[in-house]
């Protein structure tokens, strides 16, 4: 049976958020919220899009009765995508407003609409509620030039393991992953390429992963993700990578 279906994905306009729009978008059975700063494209009748800044605090709490509506819907899932890799450089060099922003961004937004996404549907519990939080597999090592994304994805996995901590003890239903996507053929990792080579060892490694060739494509990580909402119980723990299934 198909089920009617709700799907929230921020950084919906372009890299894997965009992919995932496109394709969950293909059954009219899914109700897409696509969040992001600019338009998505022409919208489908089954594709809400909502301009919002996700470095904005006072925007999304604003904005949560709009990114969580009412509804009878048999599968509710928040995809926290929405990412930014920062000023790449070492500490010392950094500006302080990049490091106030990225951790804004990749930690602060997701955890304010985990809590409203659990405020909100906590108690519907005849729905299928999933939250995939987009992390990587930077949060798991320090890498020089990257302290902001290592450590505001660190902390993204680490609010995520607590969160599924609390679904259990609460009973709440609610199943929360922290997922890996891989070396993916975004605009971030034209971001990457262009680092100072003097404030990031790996430069190379990344511009050699372009010219191979050896990079995933957006509509894979999609694929790879719907494959876990789909599957969601056939996983055991919270922190999954896209290279292990």
């Amino acid at each position: 049976m198909i089920m009617k279906s709700l799907f929230i994905i921020t950084g919906a306009s372009k890299g894997i958020g965009r992919a995932l729009v496109d394709q969950l978008s293909e059954n009219t059975e899914h109700q897409i919220i696509g969040i992001s700063r600019s338009s998505i494209y022409e919208e489908k009748s089954n594709i809400q899009h909502l301009s919002l800044d996700l470095g904005d605090f006072d925007a999304i709490i604003n904005s949560l009765s709009q990114i969580f509506p009412e509804g009878n819907f048999e599968r509710i899932v928040l995809i926290n995508n929405a990412g930014w890799i920062g000023q790449i450089d070492y500490f010392g060099k950094i500006d302080a407003k990049s490091i106030q922003k990225i951790h804004n961004i990749n930690t602060i937004a997701p955890a304010l609409l985990m809590n409203g996404f659990v405020r909100k549907y906590r108690d519907t519990k005849n729905s299928e509620r999933t939250v995939i939080n987009i992390s990587s597999g930077a949060a798991k090592k320090g890498i020089d030039g990257w302290s902001g994304y290592s450590s505001s994805k660190a902390a993204l996995n680490m609010m995520t393991e607590a969160a599924q901590e609390e679904a259990n003890k609460s009973n709440s239903k609610i199943k929360f992953f922290a997922l890996s996507p891989g070396v993916v053929d975004t605009k971030m990792q034209e971001d990457i390429r262009s680092a100072p080579e003097d404030g990031f060892s790996l430069l190379g490694k990344f511009k050699g992963l372009k010219a191979d060739n050896a990079l995933s494509s957006p509509e894979e990580a999609a694929e790879k993700i719907i494959f876990l909402i789909e599957n969601r119980d056939q996983f055991e723990g919270v922190l999954q990578d896209v290279r292990e299934f």
